[in-house]
Order: C-alpha cells, then structure tokens, then sequence
C-alpha cells in the first residue's frame, strides 16, 4: 500500500509539474517589434531548424533574406515554406557549403557581386557530434564547419557590413563550449577524436571568435554576438544512431524537455533585431538574456591565438 501511495504520488507531481516546468525550460521570447524593411539578411544552413524558423521571422519583418545553404533541393523547398508563411516574397537561395573552402569563396564573390548592403550575418549552421571525418580541405568537419567556415565567410564579407553600418554578425554557438577546449597542439584531434569533445572545441572556438572580432570592429558600426539557443529537438542530433549507450540514454530522458525549433530562434532572433542589444557588442546571450562567460571563455590571449591560426588554416594570414 506504502508503495502504491508513494507511485501515486509521483505521478501527481509529476502531472501538477509538467507544464510550469516546461515553461519554464521554453527560456525567453523576442518581444521586439523592430522592422527590417531594407535591410538585407545571410542566414546559414536555414533549410531546416531554428535557421529555418529565423528566417521566416526576418522575413516577416520586411528583410531581405538569403539563404545560404549547402542542400539546394532542401533549401528551395524551405524557400517556399518561408515565403508561404511569411507573406514576403523577397526570399532567395543561394548554394554555400561550408566544408569547403571554394565554395565558401565562390558564395562571398556572387554575393559582393550582387548585393549592394548586408545588414545582419547569422551564422547559425553546423554540425554536431559527427564520427571522424574531414570537410573538402582535410579539416576536422566539426572545427572546419562550424568554425573555420564562418570565419572565413565573416572575414570575406566584412567590407560589406563595414559599408552597410549598423550592421551584425551573429554566432549561433552551444551550452557545449562550457566544456570545450581548444586543443591548440592538436586542433584536428588527429590522436584523440571523441565527437563531444570536438564539437564542444568548434562551439568555444565561436565564442572567441566572436570576442575578438568585437574587439577589431570596435568604432566601426559593425556588432558581434555569440549565443546558446537551447536544447533543441532538430537535424542537428541525426547521428544520434553513432553515440555511445550513456549519449542514447541521456537523450531518451532529456528530449521531452527540448524547445521547439520557434523557441530555440528566438534569441537569434533577438540578437539580429532588438534595439538595446544593437547598442552592444561582443556579449553572449541565451534566452534573449546577456548571459557571464566562464574565464576559459573569456580568454583574450586564447582568443587572439585562435585568430592567428585560423587566419593561417583559411589562407588569409595577415
């Protein structure tokens, strides 16, 4: 009797809690009501996600939106989706592939070719917890995706969010950097290759790229951001048939409690519109909240390293 109490118990509590605790865990809300009309947008890997769900917002709100993705027959259906549901038909495609260092430049020249403003760079794609593997360049795909990607397309198109001022640059990073380390005698992890581990690597490397970015554009007009969208239920997790038994039983528990992809754009969102956070640069956010880095994070002279060395991987040494 004692036990069927005590499950009964349970089972209230858990009912009476389940959905305060889910509000709670759906984190903050862009509430700003800020137009883009004029303004030109990049999105990357926006076919799918909470990329997806941004670009539909951006959309709504007047800008121009490219969405540069490396999936084209993906994209053009999420194209249609986000003009459908967006009401706004300035919405294009263009092709950008991350893992290669070609085509990341042959997309910055057509851009700069024909686009006479960029307003805002979210770069939000990547990939997560991948097995070993290597983008186009012999890079390490989760450090040469997720990180050397973007800083070469940011650095490729920052005379144009120079010239377009107020301008920003958005880095869509993860709760994960907290664990991360750059492995500076090791950046490809050819000795010791473990998927959290590096992925955790290329979410700190975005953080200090982002600080150190900051710090050069700093009187510019151009902004810098870095943020946590949550734990979110999307493609990013479709290795999950590669993790080990611990990562498959963590994640049985903890997805009921994921955002939805709407929930984890909003702080993109707000960080590519609100007013007061275009008055700021080089913070991190998560949940639409300014948010302390811990030291490992705030690290200049790591950061500055990292710039160094990426400029040398990228073929742009200063």
């Amino acid at each position: 009797m004692e036990l069927f109490t005590v499950l009964t118990v349970a089972v209230v509590v858990a009912v009476v809690a389940w959905k305060p605790l889910r509000k709670w865990l759906k984190g903050g809300r862009c509430h700003s009501n800020a137009r883009m009309d004029g303004k030109t947008v990049i999105i990357t890997g926006c076919n799918t996600g909470i990329g997806k769900e941004t670009a539909k917002d951006l959309a709504k709100r007047g800008a121009r939106v490219i969405m540069a993705c490396r999936n084209m027959e993906k994209a053009k259906a999420a194209q249609l989706d986000i003009i459908r549901e967006s009401g706004s038909s300035n919405v294009v495609v263009k092709r950008l592939d991350l893992a290669s260092m070609k085509s990341i430049r042959e997309f910055s020249d057509e851009i700069k070719r024909e686009e006479k403003s960029l307003h805002v760079l979210l770069n939000n794609a990547a990939v997560a917890l991948c097995p070993p593997s290597k983008t186009e360049d012999g890079f390490e795909m989760q450090f040469g995706t997720n990180h050397l990607g973007h800083f070469l397309l940011t650095l490729l198109l920052l005379d144009l969010l120079k010239t377009s001022a107020p301008s920003r640059i958005v880095n869509v990073s993860s709760l994960a950097h907290e664990g991360g380390k750059i492995n500076f005698d090791d950046i490809m992890l050819t000795k010791n290759y473990n998927n959290f581990g590096a992925y955790s690597q290329s979410k700190l490397a975005n953080i200090l790229f982002t600080s150190e970015l900051a710090r050069r554009l700093k009187g510019t007009g151009v902004t810098c951001y870095s943020l946590h969208p949550g734990a979110v239920e999307t493609d990013l997790l479709r290795h999950r048939d590669t993790y080990n038994a611990v990562w498959t039983i963590m994640l049985f528990f903890i997805e009921p409690f994921f955002k939805t992809a709407e929930e984890g754009a909003q702080t993109s969102i707000y960080c590519c519109v609100d007013e007061k956070a275009g008055q700021e640069t080089g913070l991190y956010y998560s949940d639409c909240t300014v948010k302390q880095l811990k030291s490992h994070a705030r690290d200049d002279k790591a950061a500055r390293k990292l710039w160094d060395l990426s400029l040398k991987l990228v073929g742009l040494e200063e």
